[in-house]
């Protein structure tokens, strides 16, 4: 496996595992709390991160040069396309979530460890959402701040839960590719 690439899993494995311990620390009531500057509650992150993962992992494909539909019905518009995702999952028990979370990591994990240094160079057609504008970048430099995906939802997550936020998390958001996320999708 190509060493950027084995790191990029490394770190996405420590965020999950700590990821997946903050949520199952939260009470049903947390879980269902509105997040202010967003039209999701609190698990609808979570669901988000179950599903994302299977187009992302056929864009993986795509660059390592297997015919893969990427976004696929994601194509037309990422953030409908998320929103009816979280719908569906809003009324699933967390754990059925997590589960999913996981079966769908593995898949993705095995597009990541395919990617070559070859892959890692090429440039990426990132097609945008409703705050960021559609760009292209190197998959090595998306990888390095995707692999903060889910850190990065926690900051949004405990805007609805100022309770939870302990230093242990603050230290975890310490990060420029978090800071510059929440900054590109919190402008006010």
């Amino acid at each position: 496996m190509d060493p950027d690439v084995a790191a990029v899993i490394e770190e996405l494995d420590a965020h999950r595992e700590r990821y997946v311990s903050f949520c199952r620390s939260l009470s049903e009531e947390q879980l269902v709390r509105a997040v202010p500057r967003s039209s999701w509650v609190v698990r609808d992150f979570v669901a988000h991160l179950g599903t994302i993962d299977g187009p992302v992992g056929g864009m993986f494909q795509g660059m390592h040069g297997v015919k893969a539909t990427g976004f696929g019905a994601a194509a037309a518009g990422i953030d409908p396309w998320n929103d009816a995702q979280v719908a569906e999952r809003r009324t699933w028990p967390l754990e059925r979530v997590i589960e999913e979370m996981a079966e769908t990591r593995a898949v993705l994990r095995g597009h990541l460890a395919a990617l070559t240094a070859e892959d890692l160079q090429k440039a990426m057609a990132f097609g945008g959402d409703s705050k960021r504008a559609a760009s292209s970048v190197r998959l090595v430099d998306y990888l390095r701040g995707w692999n903060k995906h889910d850190p990065m939802h926690v900051v949004d997550m405990v805007r609805a839960l100022p309770e939870a936020v302990t230093p242990e998390l603050e230290a975890w958001f310490d990060d420029p590719a978090i800071r510059g996320y929440q900054a590109a999708m919190n402008r006010d």
